[in-house]
């Protein structure tokens, strides 16, 4: 199996397959595929235990179904670009050397990766972190590759060293960091800091992969430049009014 990023900006994943060769990602993240490769979506890759093992993904923000493509009777290509701007990551799984994502960071992995719910701090990362912090626990042994949103900015945090981060910019870490969410100080900064309550608290030793573009941030840019169903209705009630008005003037 080979593989390559292309791009920079909206970049995308390929794979060339020798025979037999399998990658698993969620449900309809495919991009493009060759004809002799062999879908198959259920609920039991990545993380085993049938429906409870699905369960799992998806308290961890993942979805419920899994897709396995496998090269069948030759080499094959397969293909995964990302769904907004940023970077894709590769990292390396095995026994000890686990990865905590955000609930959007997977992309795809060899089949031998397990996916499951991360539960450090599991209560103040669930009730306080937001959606940001529904993290996945990457697993088992081989390579995932990540999807990361914006820039990313790697930190090797070393014994004891702590980095607080606003929640939405934590893109992945490895298991060996500790997390907790933390409250800023400050009754000034609680109220006019603008920033949010919380803080992602990551102390290492690890390696973490901070992201400059959290998709709430940008889904939150982009809302004011959404249309709007009020301002239709406005217009067409103003519209209806004028012809109404017309009508009865002309009956008078």
């Amino acid at each position: 199996m080979k593989s390559q990023i292309i791009g920079t900006t909206m970049p995308v994943l390929e794979f060339l397959l020798e025979p037999n060769d399998a990658i698993i990602s969620e449900a309809g993240e495919l991009s493009w595929m060759s004809a002799n490769v062999q879908m198959t979506t259920h609920t039991q890759f990545a993380g085993g235990g049938g429906i409870f093992g699905a369960f799992k993904r998806v308290a961890g923000g993942g979805s419920l179904f899994m897709t396995e493509y496998r090269a069948m009777g030759g080499n094959a290509e397969l293909a995964f670009a990302t769904r907004v701007p940023g970077h894709i990551v590769p990292v390396e799984v095995a026994p000890g050397y686990d990865y905590m994502i955000h609930r959007h960071g997977f992309l795809c992995a060899t089949s031998a990766i397990q996916i499951g719910v991360g539960f450090q701090q599991s209560l103040g990362a669930g009730i306080f972190g937001g959606d940001g912090f529904l993290l996945q626990k990457l697993s088992g042994q081989g390579t995932a590759w990540l999807e990361l949103s914006g820039e990313v900015i790697t930190r090797d945090l070393q014994q004891g060293e702590t980095l607080l981060v606003h929640p939405g910019h934590v893109g992945a870490f490895q298991a060996s960091v500790s997390f907790q969410i933390t409250m800023v100080r400050g009754i000034k900064n609680l109220i006019f800091g603008g920033d949010g309550i919380f803080l992602a608290a990551l102390t290492g030793p690890g390696r973490i992969w901070l992201q400059t573009l959290p998709i709430s941030r940008l889904a939150h840019q982009l809302q004011e430049y959404m249309p709007s169903a009020q301002p239709r209705q406005t217009a067409e009630a103003g519209i209806l009014g004028g012809i109404v008005g017309s009508v009865l003037d002309n009956m008078k």
